[in-house]
């Protein structure tokens, strides 16, 4: 007999699922009768948080789900804030948890990891939250997750099984065909977006998240608009070192009035949120001429006005735009307006700002086409205002949208798990590792090539600066931190303070051809 779990996992491995995170408990034994004689990896976090930040690297690094296993109750609860960070950030995570039986649902008895309304719970942040009430539901549910994954913007899923459910036979359950597709782009919405780039004179592009599949044609439609192309966050990577590029955030002046004086404004897979465009909270975001916005969710682009929105994957808008459109004879005036923006923002961002981004600058050149994961630590902060990364996806953090706190360094775990094969650096403040600790141990169980990178400046000095700007006397910012060779070496992980900035490409090529979790303490001062 196969059960629903062991069918479960079959399905799984259909889907392409090479490695599942998470914690098992009582309630989710049955889940994992199949997981020991499949291909699918096991990767234990030491809390469920962390296995939900873990699916969120692995997702963004290889482009495919990532995938949690969590009991019922306080399990599926602590996987929330990760699920509240895919959610903003767009990733793709399938959560898949137990719950209790059926007919104790709703009752309010005091059974073993109770809640008065699980999926009711699950529904404020996930996509879509379902319980399978009956074996034979598997194949179909499973199928509709995958199929949002594929087909409109991508974010985290539920999925509860009650533990009577999962013992139960689930014969011959296979893989459903796919027939979902993103939204197309009309031949109509083709010309009349053709016809806009054909009489502007000062275009520009901004790019989000959305556009990383589109990195490839990005720069043919860029260099044929000669259009300036500001990159926010999620978007970093994309067209490094390009002379069109500027990887510096719209919050700032110079960026606002290069878009500000710019009679075309094509946004491709941003949602415009405050925290890439408005975050200093100041409502200065100009308004722009002619903007077109290119989005696969259409509920996305119903929340800001534009000349010409449009619903359809930024991969297949890009190419077909790019294709449509001559050489421009006059470029030149693009790279030039990219020239003044970029070095605006530059000073704009200040020398202390400036300090941290050569700082940056000395991990990429030091390990080039590294995975970058960032918690919310100040570095970040600074690299989120101006950073030019090499690698498309190989720059992200959670310090935009969300803004969980401890994301970095299981999210670290995650992505080299996912893609070992390239440097994985993460960097972490010393108040937000503390969030996480524990992980330090699942990525010596996993042989995780990490760099661990602590940023530390004995506290919250971020809040603590907010705190003084505000007039407010700081409280609770400065909680004590470990001692982080010692926690470090607890675990078994090579680790080194500096003492000179200067010492940085060295360690972190001993920690790279150690090849396995390596931590690097830094004092900030250092930095500057």
């Amino acid at each position: 007999m196969t059960t629903t779990g062991e069918s479960l996992v079959h399905l799984l491995e259909a889907y392409d699922v090479d490695t599942v995170f998470g914690i098992p408990g009582v309630h989710t034994i049955e889940l994992y009768r199949g997981l020991a004689a499949s291909k699918i990896r096991h990767v234990t976090p030491r809390h469920e948080q962390g296995a939900g930040f873990m699916a969120d690297g692995y997702a963004r690094a290889t482009g495919k789900p990532g995938i949690a296993f969590v009991i019922t109750g306080p399990g599926i609860a602590n996987t929330i804030t990760a699920m509240g960070q895919a959610r903003a950030d767009s990733v793709p995570m399938l959560v898949i948890s137990g719950v209790n039986e059926r007919d104790t649902l709703g009752r309010g008895m005091g059974h073993l990891h109770e809640l008065p309304d699980q999926r009711a719970m699950l529904r404020t942040v996930a996509m879509f939250s379902h319980r399978i009430e009956m074996a034979e539901e598997l194949p179909a549910v499973l199928a509709r997750a995958f199929a949002l994954f594929a087909s409109s913007r991508p974010g985290p899923v539920h999925i509860e099984i009650p533990i009577d459910v999962m013992g139960e036979p689930l014969a011959d359950a296979r893989r459903l065909p796919d027939t979902a597709s993103p939204p197309r782009l009309s031949a109509e919405t083709l010309e009349e977006l053709t016809q806009l780039c054909l009489t502007a004179e000062r275009p520009v592009i901004l790019i989000g998240g959305g556009a990383k599949g589109a990195a490839a044609d990005l720069k043919d439609l860029a260099e044929k608009l000669d259009a300036p192309v500001v990159a926010t966050t999620n978007a970093r990577g994309i067209l490094h070192a390009h002379p069109l590029l500027v990887p510096a955030s719209p919050s700032l002046q110079p960026v606002r009035r290069l878009l500000g004086e710019s009679d075309l404004v094509i946004a491709i897979g941003t949602e415009m949120g405050p925290t890439d465009y408005d975050m200093y909270g100041d409502g200065r975001f100009p308004e722009l001429q002619r903007l077109v916005r290119i989005d696969i969710d259409a509920d996305q682009l119903a929340r800001h006005a534009a000349f010409l929105p449009i619903q359809a994957s930024a991969k297949e808008a890009v190419a077909a735009l790019a294709a449509r459109l001559p050489e421009r004879r006059n470029a030149g005036s693009g790279s030039e307006r990219a020239r003044t923006a970029r070095e605006a923002a530059w000073a704009a961002i200040g020398p202390r700002t400036q300090s941290h981004v050569r700082f940056l600058d000395m991990l990429r050149d030091t390990l080039p086409n590294a995975l970058v994961v960032g918690d919310s630590t100040q570095a970040i902060y600074s690299g989120n205002l101006y950073y030019d990364h090499d690698r498309p996806g190989g720059w992200f953090n959670a310090a935009t949208g969300f803004g969980a706190l401890g994301f970095g360094p299981p999210a670290a775990i995650g992505a080299a798990l996912g893609a070992p094969h390239g440097p994985t650096i993460c960097i972490a403040g010393d108040g937000g590792f503390q969030f996480v600790l524990g992980e330090l141990g699942a990525a010596m169980d996993e042989k995780a090539p990490v760099i661990f990178i602590v940023w530390n400046n004995r506290g919250y000095q971020e809040i603590e600066r907010a705190m003084h700007d505000a007039a407010v006397d700081p409280v609770g910012v400065r909680p004590t931190p470990p001692n982080y060779l010692k926690i470090a070496e607890a675990y078994g992980v090579p680790a080194e303070r500096l003492a000179k900035l200067d010492e940085l490409p060295a360690a972190l090529l001993r920690a790279r051809a150690n090849g396995k979790p390596y931590l690097i303490e830094i004092d900030e001062e250092l930095v500057g």
